[in-house]
């Protein structure tokens, strides 16, 4: 894939009842958090901002994460939004009404 900058919405929807769904969602934004990748928390998702490779590295570390540590099931969602010539970025798309 290429180097520009992509766009990509994660949401994790555990489905668990050992603890508050809202712990595991807070660890999976702890990994995010970490990853050192841009990101912006949402009510709903998180969106992540960086290079195809970058973006689905973090991806894939959020699921291995709730593997690891025993979550039971969960739904990850997500969206992702490429450009072949050219950078995609959040401000681009919402800058206008900040």
């Amino acid at each position: 894939m290429h180097s520009y900058i992509i766009n990509a919405s994660i949401q994790i929807v555990p489905i668990v009842l050992d603890k508050h769904p809202y712990q595991w969602v807070d660890d999976a934004i702890a990994i995010i958090q970490q990853s050192g990748i841009k990101y912006e928390v949402g009510p709903f998702a998180t969106v992540l901002e960086g290079t195809y490779d970058d973006v689905m590295k973090v991806i894939h570390q959020v699921n291995e994460f709730l593997y690891q540590k025993g979550c039971a099931e969960w739904i990850t969602n997500l969206q992702i939004q490429v450009r072949s010539s050219s950078n995609v970025t959040g401000d681009e798309k919402i800058s206008k009404f900040r």
